[in-house]
């Protein structure tokens, strides 16, 4: 069985906002959400210097109003901030599907749920370990497992949603993890396991510990200027801004949306995934594994390089990855490659870690129903090793009929998604 798979409700929480048009119109206006930390990890027995950390990539206006809108109030004290973000950007994308009742002629079980989360409940690891370390065991609370544990969003998802009683499950991939919820949603409802799904990621470690671990390995910029911090692609690129947020996709099989009168956002066509093989946390220098994902996506969508019109790239701002992932869209795309635009929406948002892929989904859609593609914020001066089309000029207007859209992670992962418009 093959069936059609479109995409019919958004929602997000992001560092450029917690609505889907507020995230939308600073894509526009090509508007980053860094600021310059009031706080900063003190790891200063360590080589690295993590206390020089400066610029962040918070959630700024996920306000009490919107939490409240899905939760009462004794539910917040046992639901971490992932938890509490995929719920809202869960419900806010069904509501913009139409509503739960727009599935009742769904059986329960077949209606799905994928919310990834790279790094889980870190924030309440952290706590709880602190009032272990500080006070004993008697001061752990007893909500510490359920709100630690990274499927524990995906599941209260299903208590508030009700209806998606279907396969429940967290993917942990690191920074491709939300991009294969979104793929493996697709393939369930594709060949006939599901007929829709919630498809997404969450991630919050906005911690000491987390800027310490990631500053040690120099994943992180130490860059103090918040407007050339994320510069994907940049020669002077030193580094991620670590993010915050969350984002959600309604999928559906395409005769039932188009039976109903959905709104259709777009269709998923096409889904790769890969490992390097090779490192840890390094990618393979020869983007052999990200080329293989991409080129998977096109083959399963039926397609070839010349009918790709823009990339949404991974686009960290390290060192290593940008490079690496320049070489892989030219091994995928060959000639193509220097006519498709790319940009990277982690020059605005700073890295979602296990949330990016969805977050970056979510643009994707929003870019190709409103007729534009967002530049590459904070570029300035060009690296020989990046020399593609990486929208720097500003917002640019453009129909896109196809997008791809990639997501790597530590470990190797290699995820591509490829999207359609209708």
């Amino acid at each position: 069985m093959n069936r059609r798979v479109v995409i019919t409700g958004l929602g997000v929480i992001s560092p450029i906002g917690c609505e889907v048009d507020t995230f939308t119109a600073n894509l526009k206006d090509g508007k980053h959400g860094f600021t310059v930390q009031e706080w900063y990890p003190e790891h200063t027995d360590t080589d690295i210097d993590c206390s020089a950390l400066r610029v962040t990539a918070r959630v700024k206006d996920f306000t009490e109003e919107r939490v409240m809108r899905y939760f009462e109030k004794k539910e917040l004290g046992r639901a971490d901030t992932i938890t509490q973000y995929a719920v809202y950007t869960s419900m806010e994308a069904i509501k913009d599907a139409g509503g739960i009742e727009v599935f009742s002629d769904f059986e329960p079980h077949r209606c799905g749920i994928y919310i990834a989360s790279g790094i889980g409940g870190i924030e309440t690891m952290h706590e709880q370990i602190l009032a272990y370390n500080n006070r004993g065991a008697k001061r752990v609370s007893v909500f510490t497992i359920p709100m630690m544990i990274g499927n524990m969003a995906a599941g209260v998802v299903a208590i508030k949603a009700k209806h998606f009683k279907g396969n429940n499950y967290c993917p942990v991939s690191a920074c491709s993890s939300s991009a294969h919820s979104i793929g493996e949603a697709f393939r369930a409802i594709k060949h006939g396991y599901l007929d829709a799904a919630i498809a997404g990621g969450s991630e919050s470690c906005h911690l000491g510990f987390s800027y310490g671990a990631f500053g040690k390995m120099t994943a992180l910029t130490f860059s103090t200027d918040p407007d050339r911090a994320s510069i994907p692609f940049d020669k002077e690129r030193s580094g991620f801004v670590l993010g915050d947020g969350a984002a959600s996709l309604i999928l559906e099989e395409y005769e039932h949306a188009k039976a109903r009168g959905a709104k259709i956002y777009g269709e998923i066509a096409g889904y790769g995934a890969t490992c390097d093989a090779y490192h840890e946390t390094a990618p393979n220098p020869d983007g052999s594994g990200g080329a293989m994902a991409m080129r998977l996506a096109m083959d399963e969508a039926g397609l070839t390089p010349d009918d790709i019109d823009y990339v949404n790239a991974h686009g960290t701002s390290t060192p290593i990855n940008d490079p690496v992932e320049t070489l892989a869209i030219k091994l995928a795309l060959g000639e193509r490659a220097s006519a498709v635009a790319v940009n990277s929406t982690k020059s605005m948002t700073g890295h979602l870690l296990g949330a990016a892929g969805a977050v970056e989904a979510v643009a994707i859609m929003r870019q190709m129903c409103d007729g534009f593609i967002h530049r590459t914020a904070g570029y300035k001066i060009p690296d020989p090793a990046c020399d593609l089309d990486y929208v720097i000029e500003g917002t640019r207007a453009a129909q896109i009929k196809t997008a791809l859209s990639n997501s790597l992670g530590f470990g190797g992962h290699n995820v591509s998604l490829l999207f359609k418009k209708l």
